[in-house]
């Protein structure tokens, strides 16, 4: 509200000067040399005025942009009071002490787990396991046995071909 008052008030003191600016011309023309120089006089005070006016207006934002800035400034630290005060709730259910009970519970659960399964793994027979070892090596010769060689000999040259026209299909050099 200042900062608007203040802006009212440098327009009038700006409509001000422009007419006594106005008047002193016309004083001189009249030849009154004396009245013009006082009334120059005044606006010379009245632009000193306009100067420091200006000055408190600038001031008036500058705090005004401290004050929005402050007000952020609070909410960021109430957030950070809320969220600490919800921390320390967290830890208040939850001691270090339930943590490690909670821990040792889960890791006894899978040493146990561990057990079951080292049981089951147990349970095959003699049979079982010579079964699955055969089987293991005939799937290994399967992948070992290699493709027949072909018995005819490889042409020794590759038949040229002249023509751009009559020349044959890049897959049919590539097959030969």
């Amino acid at each position: 509200q200042q900062r608007d008052k203040l802006r009212q008030y440098q327009k009038r003191l700006s409509l001000g000067l422009e007419r006594e600016r106005a008047l002193a011309r016309q004083l001189l023309r009249d030849g009154k040399k004396e009245k013009a120089m006082l009334l120059l006089k005044k606006k010379r005070y009245q632009e000193q005025l306009l100067d420091k006016t200006e000055n408190q207006i600038s001031n008036l934002e500058r705090m005004v942009q401290d004050i929005e800035f402050t007000q952020i400034e609070m909410k960021v630290i109430e957030g950070l009071k809320i969220g600490n005060e919800c921390l320390n709730k967290m830890h208040q259910v939850m001691s270090i002490e339930e943590v490690e009970r909670i821990i040792g519970e889960t890791q006894d659960a899978v040493d146990y787990q561990r057990q079951i399964d080292e049981l089951l793994a147990g349970s095959l027979t003699e049979e079982d396991e010579d079964a699955i070892l055969e089987e293991l090596n005939a799937i290994t010769q399967e992948q070992l046995e290699l493709p027949e060689v072909p018995s005819e000999p490889l042409p020794e040259k590759i038949p040229e071909v002249s023509p751009i026209k009559n020349r044959p299909k890049p897959e049919l050099v590539a097959a030969s």
